[in-house]
């Protein structure tokens, strides 16, 4: 193997997309059930997934500080306390701990049996799906 293959290779596996266990196609299709609450626009205002009113743009989700989206004003105390003061980063496996029981792993992180999450939704089994295809629109 040359050097300049082993660098591409040893980059490839370091790269975000590298470690994911979901599948985008999958992930786009499955997106419908965060329709009706999330959107996909990119800074530049190209809607890939049309904004709902009711949750967080999902642009640059992946790496993303909970609660952190600036321009959105309703996330709960518990969200931004996990971001803020725990250190929670949207990756593969915070985003499918918290999608598949929103206010449990909120409680789980923040240590405040009353945390709530303002989602109501749970997803069920494809959650790595979504996460992977979420990764793919981000500024990185």
């Amino acid at each position: 193997m040359t050097r300049m293959t082993a660098a591409a290779v040893a980059a490839l596996m370091l790269s975000p997309l590298a470690a994911q266990a979901g599948d985008p196609a999958a992930g786009e299709q499955n997106f419908r059930q965060c329709a009706s609450c999330h959107g996909i626009v990119d800074p530049d205002g190209t809607v890939i997934q049309r904004l709902a009113p009711t949750g967080p743009n999902l642009w640059g989700v992946a790496g993303r500080q909970a609660g952190a989206y600036e321009g959105y004003a309703r996330f709960s105390n518990a969200i931004i306390a996990a971001g803020a003061e725990h250190g929670v980063v949207w990756d593969e496996e915070s985003f499918v701990a918290y999608v598949e029981d929103p206010s449990g792993f909120l409680r789980d992180v923040t240590g405040d049996s009353r945390a709530r999450s303002n989602m109501n939704h749970r997803l069920r089994g494809s959650a790595e799906d979504i996460y992977a295809y979420l990764a793919q629109f981000s500024a990185d």
